[in-house]
């Protein structure tokens, strides 16, 4: 009975009001994820320093626009801002033989400090949308889809042109096989410098885009970041090859990329709508990503399993067979 009541009072109606916010916020962690994405997969890097850079996005952004700039000015700024972020992450990690791990803990930890020095020393920066013209906005949420999903796009053609250049491939190899890229001449330590310092300007721009969505950047809005971005990733890459069992192309994964951040934020929304407490998110998207982590391995498992069945069943045949 209680349960027959709890699902009663679930309303449909509100669901659907909720989903295009969560779809708004979905497509700008989605741009973060790509950031995530560069290094994560083309470098194999863990790089934690995105939960640093995207307040540093946010917080140069809110600066600028309260300063009198336009907002998409304050964004080519926060991906500077990004840039070196990330740049710092590649020197100690390349020039000082700190593990990239470490050195992306050891500039996200500095960054708190500067993020609050970028602020004036204060842990939050509102920027009213009535005051400021923003590219998109909490209180226009059918806009900043629109713009989000526009600036998704661009972005994702400008990634698919770049890593198809001769630097851009130079990059993906490296990431790819660092000792055979090394044989071939390649700067790898360069390489690993670019790559950190170009996803944490796409994650800065991500965090400049959520300061002027919600209203506001914070000190803290860049915290688990990292853990949104690789459920965004994992998401993504599971749906493609779902969707596409002949493989995936560059452009189509980065595309699924976005659309991963999508899919964890609608997920989000369920929970929440399901009135399940909002305290446990973080267990939910850590029970998420672990899901989605293990659904290739599983499935990589499956096959194999299945091969080495095959194989064993071809050889007892064999073996019949000649013993006749």
């Amino acid at each position: 009975m209680n349960i027959a009541a709890y699902f009663a009072s679930l309303s449909l109606p509100n669901l659907v009001s909720r989903l295009p916010g969560g779809v708004a916020q979905g497509i700008i962690w989605g741009i973060m994820a790509l950031g995530v994405y560069i290094t994560f997969r083309l470098l194999d890097v863990a790089d934690l320093t995105v939960d640093g850079s995207f307040t540093t996005g946010g917080a140069v952004t809110a600066m600028l626009i309260l300063a009198g700039w336009p907002a998409w000015a304050a964004l080519l700024v926060a991906v500077l801002a990004g840039l070196l972020a990330g740049l710092v992450t590649g020197l100690l990690h390349t020039k000082l033989g700190i593990p990239a791990i470490l050195a992306g803990i050891l500039t996200q930890f500095a960054l708190y400090s500067i993020n609050l020095r970028i602020m004036g020393m204060s842990a939050n920066k509102p920027v009213n949308p009535d005051r400021y013209r923003l590219l998109l906005t909490l209180r226009h949420i059918p806009s900043a889809i629109l713009v989000g999903l526009i600036l998704a796009a661009v972005l994702i053609a400008i990634l698919y042109w770049y890593f198809g250049t001769e630097q851009g491939s130079a990059l993906r190899a490296t990431g790819s096989n660092p000792a055979m890229s090394r044989a071939q001449g390649i700067n790898i330590n360069s390489m690993k410098v670019l790559g950190l310092s170009l996803s944490n300007g796409v994650v800065a721009l991500s965090g400049g885009l959520m300061a002027q969505y919600q209203g506001f950047a914070d000190i803290n809005m860049g915290r688990g970041a990292i853990v949104i971005g690789l459920a965004a990733v994992i998401i993504g890459e599971v749906l493609c090859d779902a969707i596409f069992r002949k493989g995936c192309s560059f452009h189509t994964r980065l595309s699924f990329v976005v659309l991963g951040g999508v899919v964890y934020y609608i997920v989000m929304v369920i929970i929440l709508w399901l009135r399940l407490d909002s305290n446990d998110l973080k267990l939910f998207t850590a029970v998420l990503v672990a899901v989605f982590l293990a659904v290739p391995y599983l499935q990589a498992q499956r096959r194999s399993s299945f091969k080495l069945a095959g194989k064993r069943s071809a050889l007892t045949q064999g073996g019949q067979k000649g013993a006749q």
